[in-house]
């Protein structure tokens, strides 16, 4: 009987579907293991790329049943957003029916991969009955403080026709189509996540089993600064402005000041001076550039305002000069510059012929401009002599003391930006009264539902600001004559809470249950790409924080572990649908078969690297496959009803040695060499079978091999269970446990490398410890001139396997 891959997955995938093996509820009795990958757009059918992220989610699912945990794993769809809306655009197809058909698609994919979720929790932001919540969301926020409105310079998108949040703006250009970002000053929307900002930041510290590279990433865009503040009178007026900075200490070495070119005192100060119009022209230059271009790298311009500030400490005059590389939007908008201490200053003052003062003694072999580094305090009256931390609390107290400034924290998160002038989204829920100003929708009048339109073309407003049926409406508060917001939401709102929502996705009463929610947080698993580490991982925590605050669920953080995977790279670039790379799975479904594709997406690589498509290895793991089955159902060898001789004992101890490995290895995301662990046990079965295997090894063998392979490769593994006489579901038998005395070794090979490739082999003790491991390596000859020839950077131990040295 050969293998009949179409015919075996399509009866597994059915019988999951109709006994609804994976649906799952509260159950008090067992661990729960809640275990999400972030919800997909379902902007486009899928690729090999996504499905490497979907088969570790699966692998887990399968995995933690098995280990007797109740498992959530649920689905849904981040369906609002640019991408449906601008392919609603070029091809006329209304972005609700394109969005939907998409998800469909989307679903038969991840089915035909034998992806198992609880799909009686589905949810797609884009329906009323999501996004009702997400209005009742920001009603809370509103009511908290925490959601206004506010005219800002905001980067602006001319060819999406929309606002972008900072996050989105990558090296000047918008993340999504990669135009180059504007400024412009609008009235929009905002959420005060600034307020959290100590919370969000000191709560990193908990969260232990983050990649270190994203909790980093988060700590720098939150960028709190400990400093001080002061104000700076403006010479011959009555004008003042407020400048923080972290370097106090060097205050002595100010030699002129800096406004951004948007600081409110700028027009004020120029008007009717003869320099008024040069600086304006400035200032409108500097506002059609973004943010990122103004503090890139590169020769920093300015205009002198022909004014003067008093340095408080000494009253010495100072030149005020405007400067695009001073932005409004992070600590007063103005500074005070320090050439002697600050390469950026020191080159402005060269050009444009001020003053330099050193304020910190640099060593006497310095021969560069701008020195940075330690040294005690000159030229700085009474904080001369003084070391830097000394020097800065002295001087902060000074400030404090005479009532001109003092400590200060200061944050580059700045608050976040929803207000999308776009269809594609989830509406504001507020309203424009003449009389009453802005006034909320009441809560029983939710959702605001986004009406269908045929034009949905941003002309540089939203939208929905054409269509009067939506924008005309009555006062709640007065009963008179109002608008609505035509503004939609960031679909960042949307993906900040969906993970609360699968807890109870069908409640028409409250956003989720709290006992409920409280049972499946934090999410045990999530997993995603890197790309999400300040967006919607920043977002999520807050919008949880605030629930939180609100009293609707317990846990303060809602991703207990996070996991981002490497990217798939086929032709030197990343797997991309723009790139025009992508591999489409389906038809490696039809030639080899689902757990062909999933094996070979477990075994490319490690989980978080990136990895390199090749068709040559699904065609390795569907042999593998074939020998597997051939190998249980009689096809190789020969089994006998006999007593077990000591090549059998032998194979049982691998086996007992194979569920350790496989068990740690899917425990430490170590998935690419779990596969091949189980190969290697396939290999040794077939050996003994044509050598003649008992029939009580062959058994258990067997028996054990196909509950590893469940999780890795569910269809295969499950017919073969069935074939060999179970009844039961394998998906719910219990994960096999090993036989500690049977698995141990008495001595095993233990690989070294240096830089990651092998160099040597030696045999050592099972137990041997990893001090022992790291020394017998040194001294081995093959080693030593590598080590000895070079800087160690780096030992790697995972005794007695392994050693690896990473030698520079």
């Amino acid at each position: 009987m050969s293998y009949d891959h179409r015919t075996i997955e399509a009866k597994w995938q059915q019988r999951w579907a109709t006994e609804r093996t994976f649906s799952v509820s509260v159950d008090e009795s067992r661990p729960k293991f809640y275990n999400v990958s972030m919800y997909p757009y379902p902007s486009g059918e899928l690729h090999m790329g996504h499905l490497r992220n979907y088969t570790y989610v699966d692998l887990l699912t399968r995995y933690r049943t098995m280990q007797g945990y109740n498992v959530l794993s649920p689905m849904g769809w981040d369906s609002f957003g640019l991408p449906a809306e601008n392919l609603a655009i070029e091809t006329g197809i209304h972005p609700r029916v394109s969005t939907e058909s998409q998800i469909e698609a989307m679903k038969g994919q991840l089915r035909s991969l034998g992806a198992v979720y609880d799909w009686d929790r589905e949810l797609a932001s884009h329906q009323p009955e999501y996004y009702r919540w997400d209005q009742w969301l920001f009603l809370k926020l509103y009511e908290r403080g925490l959601a206004y409105k506010e005219k800002a310079p905001v980067n602006w998108c001319p060819n999406d026709q929309t606002v972008l949040a900072n996050e989105q703006v990558v090296d000047g250009h918008c993340e999504r189509c990669g135009a180059q970002v504007e400024r412009r000053e609008l009235s929009q929307w905002f959420f005060r996540i600034t307020e959290y900002a100590d919370r969000l930041l000191d709560d990193l510290d908990r969260l232990d089993e983050w990649p270190d590279r994203v909790r980093t990433m988060q700590r720098n865009w939150i960028g709190r600064s400990e400093g001080a503040s002061f104000t700076m009178q403006v010479a011959d007026t009555d004008l003042a402005f407020e400048v923080f900075t972290t370097r106090p200490d060097t205050i002595f070495g100010m030699t002129f000041a800096v406004l951004a070119p948007e600081h409110p005192l700028v027009e004020e100060m120029v008007a009717g001076t003869e320099v008024e119009e040069e600086v304006m022209g400035y200032r409108r230059r500097a506002a059609s550039m973004s943010e990122m271009d103004r503090v890139a790298e590169g020769e920093k311009s300015g205009v002198f305002t022909g004014r003067y500030a008093f340095n408080p400490v000494n009253e010495r005059k100072v030149p005020i000069y405007i400067a695009d590389y001073v932005l409004m939007g992070y600590g007063t908008g103005a500074i005070m510059a320090v050439p002697g201490e600050d390469q950026r200053d020191w080159d402005f003052a060269e050009k444009y012929g001020v003053d330099i003062i050193r304020t910190v003694q640099p060593p006497e072999d310095f021969e560069g401009k701008a020195y940075t580094g330690e040294g005690v305090a000159i030229n700085s009256d009474f904080l001369d002599g003084m070391d830097r931390e000394t020097a800065i609390d002295t001087m902060a107290s000074w400030l404090e003391e005479r009532k001109v400034g003092g400590p200060t924290l200061n944050y580059r998160l700045r608050d976040w930006l929803i207000s999308r002038q776009r269809y594609w989204g989830c509406p504001i829920p507020m309203i424009e009264c003449g009389e009453c100003g802005l006034v909320p929708v009441p809560e029983e009048e939710l959702p605001v539902e986004l009406p269908d339109i045929d034009d949905f073309r941003p002309e540089g407003q939203a939208p929905l600001a054409a269509v009067e049926s939506f924008v005309n409406t009555t006062c709640p508060r007065c009963g008179g004559p109002a608008l609505r917001e035509t503004d939609t939401m960031d679909t960042f709102v949307d993906s900040s809470w969906y993970y609360l929502r699968y807890t109870d996705p069908n409640n028409a009463d409250a956003i989720f249950d709290r006992d409920k929610a409280d049972y499946w947080m934090p999410i045990d698993q999530y997993i995603g790409g890197v790309e999400h580490a300040v967006l919607h991982l920043l977002y999520a925590r807050f919008v949880t924080k605030v629930l939180h605050d609100m009293g609707l669920v317990s846990v303060e953080e809602p991703f207990a572990r996070l996991f981002t995977q490497g990217m798939l790279v086929k032709d030197g670039a990343k797997m991309s649908k723009s790139r025009g790379n992508v591999v489409a799975p389906d038809p490696y479904y039809e030639r080899f078969g689902a757990d062909a594709v999933r094996l070979f997406e477990l075994f490319m690589g490690p989980p978080t690297d990136d990895a390199i498509w090749s068709d040559h290895g699904v065609e390795g793991t569907s042999r593998f496959l074939d020998r597997l089955w051939d190998a249980v159902t009689g096809e190789i060898g020969e089994i006998h009803p006999g007593s077990p001789t000591d090549p059998d004992r032998d194979l049982r101890a691998e086996t007992h040695r194979t569920i350790q490995k496989v068990t740690t290895d899917i425990d430490r995301f170590a998935f690419n060499t779990a596969v091949p662990a189980l190969m290697t046990l396939t290999n040794l079965l077939v050996d003994r079978l044509r050598e003649g295997l008992s029939r009580e090894v062959f058994d258990e063998v067997v028996g054990i091999l196909l509950h590893l392979l469940s999780p890795m490769a569910p269809h295969v593994a499950h017919e073969l269970w069935e074939m060999t006489g179970h009844g039961t579901m394998l998906a719910t038998e219990p994960w096999p446990a090993w036989d500690a005395d049977l698995a141990k070794r008495d001595v095993v090979t233990m690989i070294i490398q240096v830089n990651g490739k092998v160099r040597d082999k030696v045999q050592v003790d099972a137990d041997i410890s990893s001090d022992d491991a790291e020394t017998i390596a040194r001294e081995r000859d093959r080693i030593r001139d590598w080590v000895d020839g070079g800087e160690v950077r780096k030992v790697i131990v995972r005794e007695p396997n392994l050693v690896n040295f990473v030698v520079s």
